[in-house]
């Protein structure tokens, strides 16, 4: 059977690849190793957070379907880091899991030009460097120019539970084992990496009386600009709790150390550093009286609670005690252990920054296969994959976002250029540009590319356009509109309890104020009334952010002479005198497609890229003469 694009894994790379693939109009096929579980939601109930929560608006902004489906099946919407600068906030949902998995399983089923298959790759089918499809378990063969790998944790899956160790890719279901020696076999280099969730408790056995409740946001925001305001507002929210473990707790764990599969040699892979187990925590932290617990609703039905903070593959017994020592839930009832799965990985920097491969044609990699951790990551590496899977089937250039485009742009660019050890996770910290780089201001950012791609209709775009419109129109009025220290003015700043000013100036400059509010805003332009608060809000951002956007600007201008710098594809690094042999190497095996790329590269110096500008130049100049 003949296809366009084959998409492996049914996880939230997987599916945005395919969307991706059959929305821009090709024959895309899904293959799942269980058709119900495409969607599904490995680990925490949740989707978003800090720098999680820039990711899936991006996605939304380019037409992806994460943003869209957590807004239908969320159970509680929270904005992180409120009381600081916008720049560095983040919103995260509490989802339904169950509904979440068949929402989007639904949404493939139906969705026109896409296939979806239950069944098992075991290998690629690979001539003279191109890849052709693939082959099942089942021994169908399936062909198609381009191949999206998306196999999560499920490439030569081990999980562990204490002493027991079983293949798989997640508990219950079988592990990919064909492919990852079928990959080997392709010559792309492997790595293992490790990750872990928590038991799941059956809530009624959980006393939330002695808990601190932690309800979500009076007027939350959605995730997606695409959702209808009206409908989201009135969706009912539910609680989680906040618990802490102790010092029985932590006696429990330290005392079974010597049975901890993280300790004895039994995980070779390198866990996430950002979102340790349990017993690392306590074993990293001893000092550390407690450690905080959060309680999630898995469900709609509150059936069944996630213990955020509590990952563990230590063995059932010591789960049990150790869950019973927190209070509240000295009488919880285990529905299902925490365990660790180590799998395989592939090394990123073997790949072009539109996720294909550069051993092979047409064979692209998404998702934690990566070396990343996270669903959103994930989401947005598949989404990237699909889109150029797409275009390089159409003969069109590829979509390569930059970093001071996206997040999205930090995290593709992060990867191919350095590498990873361990589990890579997004966070505001690692995008230079973050103050240009809001949530909010994702779909203006983003959204041409989504419908230029036909993943955004003409009324998503036009909604875009006019937000757009509408804060230049706040802008111009406020760098237009020029105040003067009379006596009136003076006064009308005193009742709004802003301090005076001495010159003349544009109102931007109050408005750049800490103290500047929206309502000081509409009080002194009352012709904005008419405009969204969301919009509102980020015309206010915009003015106080004015002059460090100023400045990053200016950094940009510098920053694309760099990119307008090209390598060529077949360079020879090794003629360069001043290269050292291991910043060669690093060149050799990343093949930076530009100095700024070169630049990003761990361990290339600012003095090997200052030689590798000027033979660049030499080079050029003397090809034109």
């Amino acid at each position: 059977m003949n296809y366009e694009i084959i998409v492996v894994g049914g996880g939230h790379a997987g599916i945005e690849a395919a969307l991706a693939g059959a929305r821009m109009g090709h024959k895309t096929a899904l293959i799942s190793m269980l058709a119900e579980n495409i969607g599904a939601t490995s680990c925490n109930p949740a989707i978003g957070g800090l720098a999680k929560g820039h990711l899936v608006k991006e996605i939304d902004a380019l037409g992806g379907q994460m943003g869209l489906v957590t807004d239908e099946v969320g159970l509680q919407f929270r904005l992180l880091n409120e009381s600081k600068g916008p720049a560095v906030r983040g919103s995260r949902a509490q989802i339904d899991m169950d509904r979440y998995r068949v929402v989007m399983r639904d949404i493939c089923l139906n969705t026109p030009n896409l296939e979806v298959l239950q069944e098992t790759v075991e290998e690629l089918l690979i001539e003279e460097g191109q890849v052709r499809g693939v082959v099942t378990q089942l021994a169908n063969r399936y062909e198609a120019p381009k191949v999206i790998l998306t196999a999560g944790t499920f490439l030569d899956g081990t999980v562990h539970v204490g002493e027991s160790q079983i293949k798989a890719g997640r508990f219950g279901e079988f592990a990919a084992i064909g492919l990852s020696a079928s990959m080997k076999r392709a010559g792309l280099t492997l790595g293992r990496l490790k990750t872990g969730t928590c038991p799941r408790i059956d809530s009624s056995t959980i006393d939330y009386s002695v808990m601190e409740r932690q309800e979500g946001d009076a007027n939350p925001s959605p995730f997606s600009f695409r959702t209808d305001k009206a409908v989201f507002a009135a969706k009912k929210q539910l609680p989680c709790y906040v618990t802490y473990t102790n010092a029985t707790t932590h006696e429990i764990i330290e005392s079974n150390f010597y049975r901890a599969p993280l300790f004895i040699g039994q995980i070779e892979g390198v866990g996430p550093r950002y979102c340790p187990s349990i017993e690392d925590k306590i074993n990293r932290f001893a000092d550390k009286e407690r450690h905080h617990l959060f309680l999630e609703p898995q469900t709609a039905q509150h059936t069944e609670i996630y213990i955020n903070g509590m990952s563990t593959s230590l063995p059932p017994d010591v789960q049990r005690d150790m869950v019973r020592s927190v209070r509240g839930m000295e009488n919880a009832r285990i529905v299902r252990y925490g365990y660790a799965i180590e799998y395989d990985y592939v090394d990123p920097t073997q790949l072009h920054h539109t996720f294909e491969t550069k051993a092979i044609t047409g064979l692209y990699t998404a998702g934690q296969i990566n070396g990343t951790t996270g669903y959103e990551e994930a989401a947005a590496q598949g989404l990237m994959a699909g889109i150029n899977a797409a275009l390089s089937l159409e003969g069109k250039a590829p979509l390569v976002l930059r970093r001071d485009e996206a997040y999205i742009g930090v995290l593709i660019d992060d990867l191919v250029t350095k590498g990873t050890k361990e589990p890579y996770r997004m966070f505001t910290s690692r995008a230079e540009y973050r103050l240009m780089l809001r949530e909010e201001n994702a779909d203006v950012r983003l959204g041409h590319y989504g419908h230029a791609l036909g993943l955004l209709n003409d009324a998503e775009f036009a909604r875009v356009e006019a937000k757009k419109a509408a804060i230049a129109q706040g802008m111009r009025l406020l760098e237009e509109t020029i105040v003067t220290p009379h006596k009136a003015f003076l006064e009308e700043l005193a009742s709004m309890d802003e301090g005076h000013i001495t010159e003349k100036m544009p109102l931007l400059m109050i408005a750049a104020r800490k103290s500047f509010t929206l309502e000081k805003l509409l009080r002194l332009l009352p012709q904005l009334a008419h405009l969204e608060e969301s919009v509102l809000s980020e015309i206010l951002v915009e003015a106080k952010y004015a002059r460090y956007i100023e400045k990053q600007n200016e950094d940009l201008v510098r920053m694309k002479k760099w990119l307008h710098v090209p390598i060529p594809a077949d360079f020879v690094y090794a003629t360069i005198d001043g290269l050292s042999k291991e910043i060669v190497e690093k060149l050799n095996a990343i093949r930076p497609p530009n100095l700024d790329a070169a630049s990003r590269i761990s361990g290339v110096t600012p003095a090997a890229i200052e030689i590798l500008q000027i033979f660049l130049k030499v080079q050029a100049k003397n090809n034109k003469v």
